[in-house]
């Protein structure tokens, strides 16, 4: 019975139905006019979305068990560690930093578009950094493991991951002026769309979501992002604001020609939860152990993923250079084999 209460519970946990049905039972409706009842109200959306995805995949056909596989053990794996760890740091680093904040700003209109843009800042150097540095990457890429983009792959992440994410976001947000109530606002919206951008074809084909795609980042802007194309490698590194994507340069369009092939470039066993979650570190700790010299076993824990003490790297940037060559060669030799349609000078015109 302990058990069947404990799976309610859970059910009741992942769909967040808590406190919109606490509101219901209270018969008092006002609350959701309040940010709590408006939380309570929107915490389901994404989880209700995720099972109409599913049910829609299989209407039509498309549901396979195996692309839900990685996401779900590792959301059981997480339920509970990574969740009170991840909490843990938020409150750790509000009570060491919100005293050394260079100045504080208030809840206003305003100064909360500051504080989003502040965040997606925050956002984009925990992401750029998981993407660019070996031992974070370890903790990042069972994230982009699946090789199919859904709704439960947002809840794919390495248990250390969340508290890797706000001991970099939390700190610069808090520096920079953005008090802990905004802070937790920002961290709500932000989390539900988050979720929300990784809505699978099966319940939306074209994601780019029209005039939208040229003001904030769509979902087709984060199907690039879990892309293992050369063109899309690296990309797309910022949640809602593309600000600080196009301001660095890893700002990319889906290219409706160019078909998406999810996951990473590292050789893996197909669908298995275990190398999705420690395969990385399992190939980190193999490097380690054969590289030459107490610098090079260094150089692998902090050097961008496929770097090599040998000098052969497969790096993304060198990934993404070699494709640009090969494109740019192409369309020079296209020119080069193309007929001189020319006529000389004083050449007779035939009819």
């Amino acid at each position: 019975m302990e058990f069947l209460e404990t799976i309610l519970q859970e059910l009741k946990n992942f769909f967040g139905f808590g406190n919109l049905m606490e509101i219901i039972a209270s018969g008092d409706y006002r609350q959701l006019l309040t940010y709590e009842g408006f939380t309570a109200l929107l915490r389901p959306l994404i989880p209700v979305l995720l099972i109409l995805e599913i049910i829609r995949a299989a209407f039509y056909k498309r549901f396979k068990v195996i692309d839900y596989k990685i996401s779900f053990f590792t959301y059981v794996l997480n339920a509970f560690i990574g969740r009170v760890i991840s909490i843990a740091m938020v409150g750790l680093i509000i009570g060491l930093f919100e005293k050394h904040a260079l100045f504080t700003v208030d809840f206003t209109w305003y100064w909360f578009i500051y504080g989003y843009i502040i965040w997606e800042f925050a956002h984009f150097w925990y992401h750029f950094l998981a993407h660019k540095v070996r031992i974070l990457w370890c903790l990042h890429s069972t994230h982009h493991a699946p090789e199919s983009m859904n709704l439960s792959v947002t809840y794919a992440h390495f248990f250390l991951e969340a508290p890797y994410a706000d001991l970099i976001r939390t700190t610069i947000c808090i520096l920079l002026g953005v008090p802990p109530t905004m802070l937790f606002v920002i961290m709500f919206i932000d989390g539900t769309y988050g979720a929300f951008i990784h809505i699978g074809e099966n319940l939306v084909k074209d994601a780019r979501f029209g005039f939208l795609n040229r003001i904030i980042l769509t979902p087709s802007h984060h199907r690039v992002h879990h892309a293992r194309n050369p063109l899309y490698m690296d990309t797309n590194f910022c949640n809602l604001l593309p600000i600080w994507d196009k301001a660095f340069g890893t700002y990319q369009n889906e290219d409706r020609q160019i078909p998406i092939e999810y996951g990473i470039t590292r050789k893996m066993k197909k669908n298995s939860f275990l190398d999705a979650y420690f395969g990385e570190l399992v190939a980190l700790v193999r490097d380690i152990k054969n590289a030459p010299g107490l610098k090079n076993k260094i150089l692998y824990i902090f050097m961008p993923p496929g770097w090599s003490h040998t000098g052969d790297h497969k790096t993304s940037a060198k990934v993404r250079a070699e494709y640009f060559r090969s494109l740019q060669k192409n369309e020079s030799d296209k020119v080069a084999k193309e007929p001189d349609l020319d006529v000389p000078a004083g050449a007779p015109i035939k009819n």
